[in-house]
């Protein structure tokens, strides 16, 4: 029998194996499933990023090791924060390149946290947050995120003893599973607790660009004074469909990004070139696509949240991202909820137990399916009598 290390002991496996499992039980009964579970981009990315993956790949002097971000890569980014958010990045000192934003939310709090030290996280909140935690031997202290109060955290909640062992704080706006905006006024609080306490603010901004009904995005960093106390997370998984590809970016704080290359250095040696190369395209010329794909992710929001109205599920509409957050029927539990859709419409959506004691009572829906197949999901809900 192996003898596991004592950390892994927290580290359970994610309810998206479980329900995958389940769903290829389902299937193997002869059962159509539909998977609204896991929110990987159905749509392809931008075709330029393709053909410049497809010319690169040709190119045997880029096979090397990258070792870290290419110059093209941090300017890029540096160039993109300027232009979509009126945030000056140092491409040089305050731009580091990750596997997706993944990479860096479960590796950041390992240079920061010591065994026990606390880190305020959202409840509910996205599965790599709690992941990042237990890998560190750290301490998660949930902040929830309630519908009364815009699902923002209320930090005068938070206890004194608490605040002032903290070593840092997780945010995500627009966020993972609840899709809500953050306000400037938010976040202007968030970096007055931050210097009062000495903590680290890590913003997760994956969603930055599914942005909904002509509202804008609001970055962390450009709040006064947000540079002084935290970092931003960004991904082009979700806002140029290039999940696989596995890239994205930490930029803020000079001290928080070096001290985090530190640790990088040990962990990888880099990112394929021509990922590398069809990412800084896509920074550089993609506006055009954002726009559509925030577009086609707010019609399916529409089409779905209106036809399950109309079989009586009303549900709040999303702010941004590819998510809705779907309160369930009065009395259900959300797991239980979750495995009735499967047996019963063939559906599967993740409970929202799932991101935190604070998502009982909610699924969320990932909205990666076109319309046609969106339709099938409301006819065989109502069919179902699951919403009564």
């Amino acid at each position: 029998m192996l003898n596991i290390a004592n950390r892994m002991n927290s580290v359970k496996t994610l309810i998206f194996s479980e329900l995958n499992n389940y769903k290829k039980r389902k299937q193997q009964e002869g059962m159509e499933m539909i998977d609204l579970s896991i929110g990987s981009p159905d749509q392809p990315p931008p075709s330029f990023v393709i053909e410049s993956l497809a010319a690169d790949v040709k190119d045997p002097a880029q096979y090397g090791y990258t070792i870290s971000g290419i110059d093209a890569f941090h300017h890029a980014v540096s160039s993109y924060y300027q232009e979509r958010f009126n945030v000056k990045v140092d491409p040089h000192k305050e731009v580091i390149q990750l596997m997706g934003s993944q990479d860096g939310i479960v590796h950041l709090p390992l240079v920061f946290c010591n065994p026990g030290d606390i880190i305020l996280v959202p409840d509910p909140g996205y599965t790599a947050y709690e992941s990042g935690v237990h890998i560190a031997e750290a301490e998660g202290y949930p902040m929830p995120l309630l519908e009364e109060n815009g699902f923002l955290p209320d930090l005068s909640k938070i206890p004194e003893d608490i605040a002032k062992k903290a070593k840092m704080m997780i945010l995500n706006f627009p966020g993972n599973p609840i899709p809500a905006l953050a306000t400037k006024e938010f976040f202007t609080e968030v970096v007055a607790f931050a210097k009062k306490y000495n903590i680290i603010v890590a913003h997760d901004f994956a969603y930055s660009e599914l942005i909904f009904d002509q509202k804008q995005p609001v970055s962390f960093l450009s709040i006064e004074g947000a540079k002084d106390v935290g970092v931003e997370f960004n991904s082009l998984s979700k806002s140029f469909n290039m999940a696989g590809t596995r890239i994205g970016f930490l930029c803020g704080n000079e001290e928080v990004i070096q001290l985090f290359q530190r640790l990088k250095s040990h962990v990888d040696y880099g990112i394929f070139e021509p990922i590398q190369r069809a990412a800084v395209k896509a920074l550089t010329q993609g506006q055009n696509f954002l726009k559509q794909n925030a577009k086609l992710y707010e019609r399916r929001r529409d089409f779905l949240i209106n036809g399950l109205a109309n079989i009586g599920w009303k549900i709040k509409p999303s702010e941004a991202t590819m998510f809705i957050w779907a309160k369930i029927p009065a009395g259900k539990q959300s797991l239980s909820f979750t495995y009735e859709l499967m047996d019963k419409a063939g559906v599967v959506v993740t409970p929202g137990i799932a991101f935190g004691e604070h998502g009982e009572g909610y699924v969320r829906i990932a909205l990666v399916q076109d319309e046609k197949t969106l339709l099938k999901v409301i006819e065989r809900i109502e069919k179902s009598g699951i919403i009564a």
